[in-house]
């Protein structure tokens, strides 16, 4: 099962939205667009300049890692989704191993970080309440035939 069905049910009841794939990121104070894997929005959705395939107000943000991307995602684009206000929390999925950072933000504006690396870890997303077994998340992953698979083949399911 997709990790976005994951976040999907596993959210209901609650005042959220999953975006995946297509769905693009407007970064004001950086002017940039972006394409996160996923992106979950925790109330009323803040569209940009009320285009419908552009949000402003992620929540939570997550990246599946690949190689060529690993260093760009935990600091350069995370240096960019931290300057967005509504911006709580930072799921970053290794593609390759069991490997799962989790940013949160605190009250006072740190970020504190997690790390999952046991296909028995649960992840728990504070800001939507859902818990997450790492190996829900790399169901069906071959982690020897990961790499000839397409890009992202974690939330592309």
């Amino acid at each position: 099962m997709a990790l976005v069905a994951h976040l999907f049910f596993g959210s209901r009841g609650q005042k959220t939205q999953v975006f995946s794939g297509d769905i693009r990121l407007w970064i004001p104070q950086r002017n940039i667009f972006t394409y996160p894997d996923v992106m979950v929005v925790a109330g009323d959705v803040v569209y940009y300049e009320s285009r419908q395939d552009t949000i402003l107000n992620p929540s939570l943000i997550v990246e599946v890692l690949s190689r060529s991307t690993k260093a760009y995602d935990k600091m350069d684009k995370f240096d960019d989704y931290r300057s967005i206000p509504n911006f709580q929390e930072y799921i970053i999925i290794d593609q390759y191993r069991y490997a799962v950072d989790r940013y949160v933000k605190t009250d006072e504006g740190k970020w504190l970080i997690t790390y999952h690396e046991s296909k028995e870890d649960v992840l728990e997303l504070s800001s939507t309440g859902v818990k997450l077994k790492l190996q829900d998340i790399y169901a069906n992953v071959n982690f020897e035939t990961v790499e000839t698979t397409k890009p992202n083949s974690l939330t592309n399911r």
